[in-house]
Formats: C-alpha cells, sequence, structure tokens
C-alpha cells in the first residue's frame, strides 16, 4: 500500500472542509480509543438501536473495530455542528482516498443513518456506497477521540445547545 503523503492529507483534509466539515485534521489513529460502555450507550439510550444496519447490533463491536483502527497509522477526524453534514463527507471522502490509491479507505459516520425512512434490517443495506456506521455504534469513544486530538465537544444539555458531530 502506498504512503499516505503529506500533500495527500492535505488535500485530504482541505477536501472535507470544502464540503462542508468545520474543520478537519489528520490524526494518529492510536488517539482513537474504543471501548464497550460505548455500545451499551447505544443499546440503551438511543432509538437506532437494531433499527439502522449502521447501528448495533449490526456494526462491528468495539473490540473488532478497535482491531482494525490498529491497522493504520494516521486517520483524519472530521468535526462539523450536524451529524447529516458528517454523513455525506464520509463516504465521498473514503471514495476519493480510495481512487487516490489508499485501498484501506474506512470511514465511520456519526449518528443513525436516515437514507431510508425504514432501514431494511432483514435484509442487505439499499446504499452501501453512502451509508457508514457512525464511530460510535463501533464503540469508538467520540468524547474522548475529540478532546485529546483539540476537538472542542460537550454534551448538549438543551435543544438550544449546538452540538459537535464528528466522522
Amino acid at each position: 500500500m502506498p504512503r499516505l503523503v503529506h500533500r495527500d492529507l492535505d488535500r485530504f483534509v482541505k477536501l472535507a472542509v470544502k464540503w462542508g466539515a468545520r474543520d478537519a485534521k489528520v490524526i494518529r489513529a492510536s488517539t482513537v480509543r474504543c471501548e464497550p460502555w460505548v455500545r451499551l450507550k447505544c443499546q440503551f439510550g438511543c432509538s437506532g438501536y437494531n433499527k439502522r444496519l449502521t447501528c448495533p447490533p449490526f456494526t462491528p463491536t468495539p473490540e473488532e473495530t478497535a482491531k482494525a483502527v490498529a491497522c493504520y497509522r494516521r486517520a483524519i477526524l472530521i468535526h462539523a455542528n450536524d451529524n447529516d453534514v458528517i454523513n455525506e463527507i464520509v463516504p465521498n471522502l473514503e471514495r476519493e482516498i480510495f481512487l487516490a490509491g489508499y485501498y484501506k479507505a474506512l470511514g465511520f459516520g456519526s449518528g443513525p443513518c436516515y437514507l431510508c425512512e425504514r432501514c431494511n434490517i432483514k435484509g442487505r443495506c439499499k446504499y452501501p456506497y453512502d451509508a457508514r456506521p457512525a464511530m460510535e455504534a463501533g464503540g469508538i469513544d467520540v468524547f474522548h477521540t475529540a478532546r485529546v486530538n483539540g476537538f472542542p465537544i460537550e454534551v448538549v444539555t438543551s435543544t438550544d445547545q449546538q452540538g459537535d458531530y464528528f466522522g
């Protein structure tokens, strides 16, 4: 596999921002923390659990995600004010990175997928090129990962508050 070169990384970060990200940066993959409790937060507290193919129990476990993340040296963390923006950028950026010759390109989105009004959980995804599991669906501790990489993130405590979304 070709080694990611700085000019390519810079180009991919700039693309994410051009496509609507508030910010994006290259991070060390080793700063992505996977924890079992994160998946439990999906199971107990999220309406997408067992209703979307991009949500648990259909997604990789935290252990599987951690093993996959360990295959990488670097990642691009994307920050936006809306999870729809993240979920549009991630598969498109993944595709750009893959077509640039980086065949291990793999992206995680944010929150439940809403490409379909009702997800076909008994069959195959209707949008396999666009739907991606959320970071948290794979057990990624988004708060830790964002904070250790210098991004702002706080618990949203009211509907008036702007959230921070990552992919």
